[in-house]
């Protein structure tokens, strides 16, 4: 393994969500609404078909309003995963998509604004090497 300079604006990442493909997603909002209720968490939001990629029902789960786990149906269960990585600094998003890139990772979406999720939501999404969609996401207001 090499030793590599940590770029000057590194910023904190903290996980910032996960999702997964689950057999039948009420099923499961019920087994997480249990589960997770000693954790303080609960559903926050539910989306319905007609708004998603894979037509199935998302759930996301979380606390203080905000959704760290997320599952759907309509894909099967066992799909790759998403996971999502959060960072106060744009250049950071930046970075990662070009050193998953060079690392042998595939393009899944490059730097950028997502309007759909809300106007600061800058993110880049790149596929590892077993499919995995691994994002990184900056949600603090940037120049415009």
């Amino acid at each position: 393994m090499t030793t590599k300079e940590v770029p000057a604006f590194v910023g904190d990442a903290i996980l910032d969500h996960i999702e997964l493909a689950v057999a039948d997603a009420e099923r499961s909002r019920r087994f997480y609404e249990e589960a997770l209720h000693p954790f303080g968490m609960t559903v926050i939001l539910r989306v319905g078909p007609e708004r998603t990629r894979t037509g199935g029902t998302r759930y996301g789960v979380g606390r203080d309003q905000y959704p760290r786990i997320w599952f759907h149906d309509g894909e099967p269960a066992g799909s790759p995963m998403h996971l999502a990585l959060a960072t106060t600094d744009r250049r950071v998003v930046d970075a990662f998509h070009a050193a998953a890139l060079a690392a042998g990772g595939t393009d899944n979406g490059g730097p950028g604004v997502r309007e759909r999720y809300h106007p600061d939501y800058y993110a880049a999404f790149v596929l590892d090497p077993d499919g995995n969609n691994i994002e990184a996401v900056c949600q603090v207001p940037g120049r415009r």
